[in-house]
């Protein structure tokens, strides 16, 4: 691209990931010389509206250099239609972490519609007026918490552990211009006290994405998908809830799928939570609200 100027002006799109084997650090000069190469093309794309930088592994080269390696990609660029953003490298406690390049960068960007942060795990310093029309946002609980004030943030998406989940970031998380419509916790093993939590400070939500960790099991006496019963006294507390989405539950603490029981947890849980309109087991089995049929819900064929 550094060879063909004609590109500078066309290229809309730029998606970069580096993914390694294994967790172990590239070679520091290769992975110096790609860096700096790759920022040099970067700084030309002034036209970008989906930029993805994700580097692997290079955050663990061996440097003297003070600032994240993400940083030394975006520093003194400028995207003025940048619509869709998502940056990060592969992370471990004790390598170099974000500083106030990210900030300016992210303060430069006042048409930013979607942000993915994969490696950021605190808070960030943003002015009020920064992203003013942020919808969609990726990220660790405490960037959330602090991101999420004042900005119309619809669709939100949180990473790490439902630890990170705490009676400090979550309350801030519900301070959006505009109510959070969609929560996915898909990234995180979530326990049923994280969902009571959910449930109490955003009862709002209209879709909610989750990995539940069975080994917490939500109804003990019940053996199989119907351990998923114990979800009725979390559910009731969702006022708006339409879609619930439990296909990235692992598999292998509820047995084998059985459309039976499947029908009887949809029927509980619509009692409970009458706004339910679609429900995703873990089978990857669809199921959909008919006023039309018997039993109120009909499975959706020819599903993958």
């Amino acid at each position: 691209m550094l060879r063909r100027k004609h590109l500078e002006d066309l290229t809309k799109r730029l998606h970069i990931r580096w993914q390694a084997g294994q967790l172990s650090p590239p070679s520091p000069y290769p992975a110096a010389a790609a860096c700096d190469a790759l920022s040099q093309v970067v700084r030309l794309l002034s036209a970008l509206e989906i930029l993805e930088l994700f580097l692997g592994p290079t955050n663990f080269t061996i440097s003297l250099q003070t600032v994240h390696t993400i940083e030394q990609i975006i520093q003194g660029c400028q995207f003025s239609q940048l619509q869709s953003c998502s940056l990060g490298a592969d992370w471990g406690r004790g390598l170099q972490f974000y500083t106030t390049i990210l900030t300016s960068f992210l303060c430069s960007l006042p048409n930013l519609r979607h942000l993915i942060l994969s490696d950021h795990h605190a808070a960030l310093n943003l002015p009020s007026e920064a992203l003013p029309y942020l919808t969609t946002f990726r990220g660790s609980p405490d960037t959330a918490a602090s991101l999420l004030p004042g900005r119309p943030v619809q669709c939100l998406s949180l990473i790490g552990h439902d630890f990170d989940v705490n009676r400090d970031n979550l309350p801030r998380m519900t301070y959006t211009s505009k109510p959070l419509k969609s929560l996915d916790l898909s990234s995180m093993s979530a326990r049923p006290l994280l969902l009571r939590n959910v449930s109490t400070h955003l009862p709002t939500i209209k879709s909610l994405r989750v990995n539940l960790a069975l080994r917490h099991t939500l109804h003990h006496a019940f053996s199989g998908i119907s351990i998923l019963a114990g979800l009725s006294a979390v559910l009731c507390a969702f006022n708006q809830l339409s879609v619930l989405d439990l296909s990235p539950t692992g598999k292998g603490g509820v047995g084998k799928a059985d459309s039976l029981d499947e029908l009887a947890l949809c029927t509980e849980w619509w009692v409970a939570c009458p706004s339910l309109r679609r429900i995703i087991f873990p089978f990857q089995s669809e199921w959909v609200f008919d006023a039309n049929t018997p039993t109120l819900w009909s499975l959706v064929q020819n599903q993958k």
